[in-house]
């Protein structure tokens, strides 16, 4: 947790904050289309569609918090550490299913 002092230096502006959770969230929905896309192209059935899809939007948070977030400060990007790896990933799971359903039918029809 921040000091009160670290917090004066350099305060967590709440605006900043509710524009990462939206980026992030937005970026999950894209890429649940593009893994949606994959896993059909694959012909995943059941549930190595939706592990596929769990997987593959664990590592794209890992990415964000590999490139774009300074380690171990994460509360200063997101409000808690659980919205980076899980933010937006029920959002774009209908996105994921809308696609890996079209997609299946497309490549197995």
């Amino acid at each position: 947790m921040l000091t009160e002092r670290e917090l004066q230096i350099n305060p967590i502006v709440q605006e900043s904050v509710l524009h990462n959770t939206k980026t992030l969230t937005t970026l999950h929905n894209l890429t649940a289309s593009l893994f949606g896309v994959g896993a059909g192209i694959l012909g995943l059935e059941s549930y190595l569609g939706f592990v596929f899809y769990l997987i593959f939007s664990l590592i794209t948070s890992a990415l964000v918090y590999a490139f774009r977030v300074r380690p171990g400060i994460v509360k200063e990007y997101f409000r808690s550490s659980i919205e980076l790896w899980t933010g937006g990933l029920f959002e774009g799971l209908s996105g994921f299913v809308l696609t890996w359903t079209l997609f299946y039918g497309l490549v197995r029809a």
